[in-house]
C-alpha cells in the first residue's frame, strides 16, 4: 500500500536519493535541495510504501508574463519514482494527490515540461494552445497546462518564467 504524505524535514536524504536514482544523475535532486534552501517550494509530497519514501513530486511558483500583466502558477517537477518502484502507478498517485492539493490550495494552473504520454491523462494539454509558452525552446507537444479551476486561462496567455535555480537543469 502506498502513502502519499508531505514531506517532513527527516525526508530531505530520501527524496534526495529517489531524485538521484530515478533520473541517474544529481541535477533534480540539486534542484530540489536549492528550491528548498531559498524557500521557494509551493508543495512536496512524497510516497511512502513499507515504511520507505518510493516517490516524490515537487511544485513551485512561476510566473506567466504577457505585455504588462502578470500571473502566477505552478510548476509540477521534478517528479521521481524509485527505479525499482517505476511501472506501479506510484507517479499517478503522486500527480493525482499534488494536483488535488494544488487545488484545495486555491492555485488554478500547473504547468509541466514532462512526457506526452504520461500528463495528460491528468488534463494537461499543449500550453500553446492558450498562447503560453516557455523561455527555453522546448516542443509543444511536452510543455504542458492543466487548468485546475476551469476557466483560468480564459484570455491569458504569455511566457513562463520558472525559478531561477532551473536554469541549472
Amino acid at each position: 500500500m502506498i502513502t502519499i504524505r508531505h514531506e517532513m524535514p527527516e525526508d530531505i536524504p530520501a527524496i534526495r536519493r529517489v531524485n538521484e536514482q530515478a533520473f541517474d544523475r544529481a541535477e533534480e535532486a540539486d534542484l530540489v535541495e536549492a528550491l528548498r534552501r531559498r524557500g521557494v517550494i509551493a508543495l512536496s509530497l512524497v510516497a511512502v510504501k513499507d515504511a520507505e519514501i518510493v516517490g516524490h513530486i515537487l511544485f513551485s511558483p512561476v510566473t506567466i508574463e504577457s505585455g504588462e500583466s502578470t500571473f502566477d502558477a505552478l510548476a509540477l517537477g521534478p517528479m521521481a519514482v524509485l527505479p525499482s518502484h517505476q511501472g506501479q502507478g506510484i507517479g499517478s498517485q503522486l500527480v493525482r494527490a499534488g494536483l488535488e492539493e494544488c487545488r484545495r490550495l486555491g492555485h488554478d494552473l500547473v504547468i509541466v515540461l514532462g512526457h506526452l504520454d504520461f500528463y495528460p491523462r491528468f488534463g494537461f494539454v499543449p500550453a500553446s494552445i492558450y498562447g503560453i509558452r516557455w523561455e527555453r525552446d522546448v516542443p509543444d507537444e511536452v510543455f504542458m497546462v492543466a487548468e485546475l479551476r476551469e476557466g483560468a486561462l480564459t484570455e491569458r496567455g504569455g511566457t513562463v518564467r520558472y525559478q531561477p535555480e532551473f536554469a541549472s537543469v
